[in-house]
């Protein structure tokens, strides 16, 4: 996984709560994977929201990929 691809994932207790963003835009990492595991393109994404960029996506799951790796896994409520 590119640590250049993963920089664009940031956290600030001023933005957001502190949620991870993309690039401190405010996009919370969260919304972006919503978004996509709705079945949204990229290119759809990238046309509703043009301040972002195709990198900031591939970001978001490659975030997601480091999470997942992650050691204790909780069940999903039902």
């Amino acid at each position: 996984m590119s640590a250049e691809l993963l920089s664009r994932i940031t956290t600030d207790p001023n933005i957001c709560h502190g949620q991870p963003v993309v690039r401190g835009l405010r996009y919370p990492v969260e919304h972006v994977l919503e978004w996509l595991a709705s079945g949204m393109t990229h290119e759809e994404i990238l046309a509703d929201y043009p301040d972002l960029e195709r990198e900031d996506l591939l970001a978001c799951l490659a975030y997601a990929v480091q999470l997942s790796q992650l050691r204790g896994f909780y069940p999903l409520a039902q």
